[in-house]
């Protein structure tokens, strides 16, 4: 089958790049536009922007000349990913719905908008649902924060065999995940850092939109801490959970190495979870590539005399909490037969 080419907006930043490299080689999708902000606009992308990550960026990308961020000119386009800024999103996105495209969106500009799907694949593949009740020919499909990620990942299969009552979590967060500059050295070297945005109202509402139904969150609290941390990649949370039905370390273990979704999409890992038994691990250097950053790694899973349970996941903030988030969900909506805009 021919691939559908898609547009990636906001394909300068960190997040955009990340987008170029999950589908460079991808077997259902090809990079038909990068589209950024009026000043880059015109310009080769390889004099748009400095390549950020890692190697070189993918053969032919810098060559490409990049777009502005308007549906009208992307001739023969139906799909996009957003890796936009929020208040940059808000507006385009909805343009782009309004001209009849699937958006999928890495921003959290809708992600509260009771009728755009907040998705996880592995986790709420039916509130996908929710796009019927959006106006128009196209729909916006957005992915959660990239630390409500691997919390909600890891909650999923305890709150599905034991009902999760409360969450106290903390978290560790790479400074990519501020972008690019991101935060400043003299805040960050040699220091942590407790003000990583809005972060911690987000893990407070998040979890429970995924793990409810299309119009029901589901009911229990979370309490959250953010802090930035001077590592490159990779966010570690540590949660404390408390469930209604008794829940054992061995049992929690067990409900994440015998979780099935049911999905065979190109970007989910097999296994999801790896649960590590050294007590130092994980960490963001040696774990965040399994399953080519789509994985969550666990540790120190015990009991905890306060909430009865608790443990870490680490994922990698850029692939699985962000740009790998949204690839997942474009490749869901396609395997649901969702591509074909309304």
């Amino acid at each position: 089958m021919s691939k559908i080419p898609v547009a990636i907006l906001g394909a300068t930043g960190m997040v955009g790049q990340r987008l170029i490299q999950c589908l460079a080689d991808h077997p259902w999708f090809s990079i038909g536009a990068l589209c950024a902000s009026e000043r880059s606009a015109g310009q080769a992308y390889g004099q748009a922007c400095v390549w950020r990550l890692p190697g070189d960026p993918p053969p032919g990308i810098e060559e490409m000349v990049v777009q502005a961020c308007d549906p009208q000119v992307l001739s023969g386009m139906r799909v996009a990913l957003s890796a936009m800024p929020s208040s940059a999103a808000r507006a385009v996105e909805a343009e782009f719905r309004a001209s009849g495209f699937a958006v999928v969106s890495n921003a959290s500009a809708y992600r509260e908008d009771p009728s755009v799907p907040l998705v996880i694949p592995e986790v709420n593949a039916a509130h996908l649902g929710l796009i019927k009740r959006q106006p128009g020919q196209g729909y916006i499909v957005t992915n959660p924060n990239c630390c409500a990620i691997p919390l909600a990942l890891a909650l999923a299969p305890l709150h599905q065999q034991f009902g999760v009552k409360a969450v106290c979590v903390s978290t560790w967060q790479a400074v990519s995940g501020a972008g690019y500059p991101g935060e400043s050295a003299w805040d960050m070297v040699g220091n942590v850092h407790p003000h990583p945005g809005n972060e911690e109202e987000k893990l407070a509402i998040e979890p429970q939109k995924l793990l409810g139904t299309m119009d029901k969150s589901a009911d229990f609290a979370v309490s959250a801490r953010c802090v930035r941390v001077a590592t490159a990649d990779g966010h570690l949370v540590s949660a404390q959970v408390r469930t209604e039905r008794p829940c054992s370390p061995e049992q929690a273990i067990q409900a994440w190495r015998s979780f099935e979704t049911g999905l065979d999409l190109p970007s989910l890992p097999k296994p999801l979870f790896h649960v590590l038994e050294r007590r130092d691990r994980p960490q963001p250097r040696l774990d965040i590539g399994r399953g080519q950053g789509m994985a969550v790694s666990i540790g120190r899973v015990e009991q905890c005399p306060v909430m009865g349970l608790k443990f870490y996941a680490l994922t990698h903030n850029t692939v699985r909490g962000a740009a790998g988030a949204a690839v997942a969900n474009l490749e869901l909506l396609r395997d649901r037969g969702l591509l074909d805009v309304r």
